[in-house]
């Protein structure tokens, strides 16, 4: 029987954003007593919990998000399980070469990190983060979709994410603030298959938007 796993973090009043991203904020604008029907307000930036970022949020003359292709927002996951390393550690394409070999143009690349266990606390932000070396290598792999269960691809702090720039120069998208990925790694080594759903919502020329990101997996034939 296949199952179905949510890696996603909830929104809720207060979550962890990037620094210097708008804060969330989730209030009740209607009730049923009042109103007739439940209604929330939401305040949140386009870069809030579980989301993709497409190539816009890094170049202004790169495709926005309405401007990508859906196939780009899901596909076959193959995981790369670098759990165990310190914070601050670089993905290297040596970490990566167990899960490059196995990727194909249409794959998604998750980055299993294990980090999502920080989620709001301070050492979420001291969160291991992928080489350029390695983004170049996931983009001559021909694969345009990846998931960090991290705050971002690139170390976070006044960088110039340069592995930001590998991906979605290539009109790769980026998906952040994954969680739950050590399931999906646990079962491809268990020799189960997965596909992963990255789809945001859909907001006109925007540099990324939340997703409620979800992976089916399908164990093996015996």
């Amino acid at each position: 029987m296949e199952s179905w796993l949510d890696l996603s973090v909830p929104v809720v009043t207060g979550m962890p954003v990037y620094p210097g991203d708008p804060e969330v904020e989730v209030s009740r604008a209607l009730r049923v007593a009042e109103h007739g029907v439940n209604v929330l307000r939401l305040h949140m930036g386009s870069q809030s919990g579980t989301h993709v970022d497409a190539p816009y949020h890094v170049d202004e003359a790169w495709p926005t998000l309405d401007d990508l292709p859906l196939e780009r927002f899901a596909g076959p996951a193959v995981v790369a399980d670098v759990r165990g390393l310190p914070a601050r550690a670089p993905i290297t394409p040596d970490l990566l070469a167990p899960a490059l070999g196995l990727l194909r143009p249409g794959s998604v690349l998750l980055l299993a990190t294990g980090w999502s266990r920080y989620w709001g606390t301070e050492d979420y932000l001291a969160h291991p983060w992928l080489t350029p070396e390695a983004a170049e290598a996931v983009v001559a792999a021909g694969v345009l979709t990846v998931g960090i269960d991290a705050l971002s691809v690139d170390p976070t702090g006044p960088v110039d994410l340069p592995s930001h720039r590998v991906l979605c120069g290539a009109g790769g998208v980026i998906a952040e603030n994954l969680t739950g990925l050590g399931a999906v790694a646990d079962a491809q080594a268990a020799g189960c298959s997965a596909e992963v759903f990255l789809f945001p919502m859909r907001l006109a020329g925007a540099d990324g938007g939340p997703v409620r990101a979800t992976a089916r997996i399908t164990p093996r034939a015996r």
